[in-house]
């Protein structure tokens, strides 16, 4: 017992987990009677002293994006914040085994299990990437098989949190994530998107599939080595059963190039809906057909598929109180109301929006926002400046919160009104478009946000936009080694890396950055 109470209402009971980014407890919510997880991290740990308050702020809204998935193959979270040196993050404690366990223990594992295990996991990670959050360690530690068989996926958003948003790499020059799981694209320090986890998926279907990780070496370079360059060996070479189709979808799944992957989640499952079991069939039936489980299984990860609708195991099922008696009610002619709009203070709704952002309800904020504009526009004019600004907060407001779906279209269409208006060259007309890139990059485009920046990097090759300047030719090459385009990607990091110390010392962070980046890409280059 650790006896530490956190936030005044969660005491810290046992440590089930632990790592680099932290500690997992379990702990009991003295508010609410139940017991939770609490995973603490601490950012002086994690970070340089002067990058620890941006850790700390970098963790709310990592926490707070996360908390906008809602998916059963998600871990709940129920709360997040600081207390002393720590930031703490609260969530269900999920009752089960995790996936590596659960694997060592049932070995060889069953290959219709592993299509199951998969075919919930692009349940989940087609969510996840909706939003879009990248997982960033997609691996069997992070995925827990509950007694229903369901899976759930744990530490989402929580990579993320030591990442930032112009280098993949932590300071000490290591990529983020795991090594036998991590894409050739993250290995190599460049961008990341959707695509990064189902090539981690993949990884982690081959190890279902044969017992043992693609690539795997004595050191973890010589592991991101081989993630680079080496193809990726046939699971039916050591498991002849496994159908073909499988095979394939593995196969594409740890293409080097993320293009050469599928488009997404959704269609890695529409790859293996017709290898699940068959609905309906009883979990342990000897005579059930091939493809369904062997009796006896604790932990059955087919057994949503076999039986969706069944209790949970063990428990018997509530029963249903019996339905109360319609109530007669007298039969009322309809009447026709014409709807009226309420009139909306467009002038105290962004006060209201002024006073949610200081207190940090983003989520808030983007609601206020969203509501208020129709009413304004009705009332000012669609082009008038209130609706300008309105409009501009609104996006600003709404990739605070992580929401790069519906800001792009907005970013897009501010862009072109003030190009119109402005010209091309037009600071603000440049800052949407940059901003828009940046949702491109965050909803895993990477090459429309490349043909952006490229388009925007002519208008800031002044001595007054260099900072900017810098920055975009930083993504540009980021972008590139995540095409895959490693020799392009690094010549434009060490022509950056020339000018930066050119323009700011050598002693410059970004400089520092660059060069870590570099030394780390060539520990992988080929003799």
């Amino acid at each position: 017992m650790n006896g530490r109470v956190i936030a005044g209402r969660y005491e810290l009971s046992t440590v089930i987990g632990q790592g680099g980014m932290g500690q997992v407890w379990t702990a009991y919510d003295g508010r609410l009677d139940r017991r939770v997880a609490v995973k603490l991290l601490r950012p002086d740990r994690m970070a340089a002293a002067t990058a620890a308050d941006e850790m700390r702020r970098r963790f709310l809204r990592e926490c707070r994006v996360t908390a906008q998935v809602t998916h059963p193959g998600l871990v709940t979270v129920h709360d997040a914040g600081g207390d002393d040196d720590d930031l703490y993050l609260v969530m269900q404690y999920v009752e089960g085994a995790d996936l590596a366990d659960h694997l060592a223990e049932h070995e060889p594992y069953p290959w219709q299990w592993a299509v199951c295990v998969a075919a919930q996991l692009c349940a989940v990670l087609a969510a996840v990437h909706a939003v879009p959050i990248v997982h960033r360690d997609l691996k069997p530690r992070n995925v827990m098989i509950k007694p229903d068989g369901t899976v759930t996926v744990l530490d989402l958003g929580v990579a993320s949190v030591i990442d930032t948003d112009t280098t993949r790499l932590t300071h000490t020059g290591s990529p983020i994530g795991s090594p036998a799981y991590m894409a050739p694209e993250q290995a190599m320090g460049g961008a990341v998107g959707p695509y990064t986890d189902l090539y981690a998926l993949g990884v982690l279907l081959h190890e279902l599939l044969t017992g043992s990780v693609p690539f795997a070496g004595s050191t973890a370079l010589g592991v991101l080595h081989r993630h680079l360059y080496d193809p990726p060996p046939p699971v039916r070479r050591e498991r002849p059963a496994i159908p073909g189709a499988l095979e394939a979808l593995v196969l594409r799944l740890l293409a080097k190039d993320p293009q050469h992957r599928p488009s997404g989640a959704q269609e890695v499952y529409e790859a293996l809906a017709p290898l699940l079991p068959a609905r309906g069939t009883p979990v342990g039936d000897p005579r059930a057909p091939v493809g369904t489980v062997p009796p006896g299984r604790p932990l059955d990860p087919a057994r949503p598929f076999l039986r969706p609708w069944a209790p949970w195991p063990d428990r018997p099922a509530p029963q249903a109180p019996p339905a109360p008696a319609a109530p007669v009610t007298p039969s009322v002619p309809a009447v026709a109301v014409e709807p009226v709009a309420p009139r909306v203070d467009v002038a105290a709704a962004v006060d209201e929006v002024k006073r949610l952002l200081g207190e940090g309800g983003i989520t808030q904020a983007v609601d206020v926002l969203g509501s208020i504009l129709p009413a304004a526009a009705a009332e000012h004019g669609e082009h008038s400046p209130v609706v300008r600004i309105l409009r501009k907060q609104y996006a600003s407001t709404l990739m605070d919160d992580g929401q790069y779906r519906r800001a792009l279209p907005e970013l897009r269409r501010l862009a072109e009104e003030r190009a119109t208006e402005a010209g091309a060259a037009d600071p603000q007309a440049l800052q949407y478009r940059y901003d828009a890139a940046q949702c491109l990059e965050q909803l895993g485009e990477p090459a429309a946000a490349l043909a952006e920046y490229r388009a925007l990097l002519p208008y800031h090759q002044g001595v007054a936009d260099r900072a900017r300047a810098f920055d975009i030719r930083h993504r540009i090459g980021n972008l590139l080694l995540a095409l895959g385009d490693h020799t392009g990607g690094r010549a434009q990091l060490q022509a950056l890396l020339y000018d930066a110390e050119r323009g700011y010392g050598p002693y410059h962070p970004l400089a520092g950055e660059l060069r870590r980046a570099l030394d780390h890409q060539q520990r992988f280059r080929t003799p």
